[in-house]
């Protein structure tokens, strides 16, 4: 996105979903005893990056797809461009680090090195039922699942101009979709969709992203209210959210109220309030994905280490050690980003203007 189109807070918003599902994954490292109740909802920041994802998709793209000017092969390049480098690198370095762990003695889960899933892990599609086990970078499943919306974008759309004189419409029945199909789906296969990683993994993010393009379009068509509403709707819905969790709510009222979160925050934005224009908070939900896809390969490498090291007893670090592991997975993830993520999606962009503008010349010759 260009600065223009950019909405910072719903930028440092991906932070904190991220950094809720580092908790989630980081906890059992600390204590055997059950995490607080928050914590444990945790895997639903991967709802919120879901719907985040519908939104800002439908920011940057839905007036393309409605005058006529989509490039669905430039839109998937793009979306290829920001995902893959850094999924790719941590998959190798998922390889390397199990093989080296696996070559000096240590127990290694034969699932991280499954040759079998390598192909669907490879391609994307390690969320689509085509992955035997959840082998090599495990969250990577979340990625094959946004790729799996990318690929049906248009559908999103066009489901979203379809209602965009009706936004209101549109939401109500994006949540009552997700409402039906999250008790359908446990009824049926006995465990929430919302803990659905690498089998079912594709249809968690359908309800979610489809929330994410009604929300924009209610945004975008009812520009109405102030600030002062804004703000209010903002605080209500963290607050909302943050007490659902603490109190294991339905998964359903959290990923609702976290949506409410998101329209907020990005009516405050349109409204001109600086909430979470902080650079930091910016620059923190920048590196949110480097902080998503590095998280496993950092608890992993670092408890292992630290065990062998200080000879401790189990997989639980000391309090220190453990704040350690959680406030080293940041700067980790800025390497990640200045070194993989940001250089690698550039270069990618750039060899797609070169494609463009060579096409003429092909054309002609």
């Amino acid at each position: 996105m260009t600065d223009a189109q950019q909405i910072h807070p719903l930028t440092a918003l991906r932070f904190f979903a991220a950094f809720w599902v580092v908790l989630f994954h980081y906890w059992p490292a600390l204590t055997t005893a059950g995490a607080p109740l928050f914590v444990a909802k945790g895997y639903l920041g991967v709802e919120l990056f879901f719907v985040l994802s519908g939104f800002i998709l439908c920011h940057v793209y839905r007036t393309q797809v409605e005058t006529g000017g989509f490039n669905y092969g430039g839109f998937l390049w793009a979306r290829l461009a920001r995902i893959y480098p850094l999924h790719l690198a941590t998959l190798i370095g998922m390889g390397l680090l199990a093989g080296a762990a696996g070559a000096a003695g240590f127990a290694v889960d034969p699932n991280i090195l499954s040759w079998e899933a390598l192909p669907a892990n490879l391609l994307l599609v390690q969320a689509w039922g085509f992955a035997p086990v959840a082998g090599w970078n495990h969250p990577s499943w979340s990625i094959s699942a946004e790729w799996f919306a990318y690929l049906t974008f248009p559908l999103f759309a066009w489901a979203a101009l379809a209602l965009k004189a009706r936004p209101l419409v549109a939401v109500g029945l994006a949540a009552v979709f997700m409402a039906g199909l999250y008790a359908g789906f446990e009824a049926l296969a006995g465990h929430p969709l919302t803990l659905a990683t690498i089998s079912w993994g594709a249809l968690r993010i359908v309800p979610c992203f489809a929330l994410g393009c009604a929300l924009h379009s209610l945004w975008r068509e009812r520009a109405g209210g102030g600030q002062g509403q804004a703000w209010l709707g903002a605080g209500v819905s963290g607050v909302v959210a943050v007490i659902a969790a603490a109190f294991g709510l339905s998964d359903t009222i959290i990923v609702l109220a976290t949506a409410g979160l998101i329209f907020y925050l990005a009516r405050l934005a349109q409204n001109g309030a600086q909430a979470l224009n902080a650079p930091i908070l910016i620059y923190l939900g920048e590196i949110s994905y480097s902080i998503y896809m590095i998280c496993v390969p950092w608890k992993i490498v670092f408890v292992n280490g630290a065990t062998s090291l200080l000879k401790l007893d189990g997989d639980q670090l000391p309090l220190a050690l453990w704040l350690v592991m959680l406030v080293g997975v940041v700067p980790l993830a800025a390497v990640s980003y200045h070194l993989i993520e940001k250089p690698a999606r550039e270069r990618m962009k750039l060899w797609a203007g070169l494609w463009k503008g060579r096409a003429p010349k092909a054309a002609g010759a």
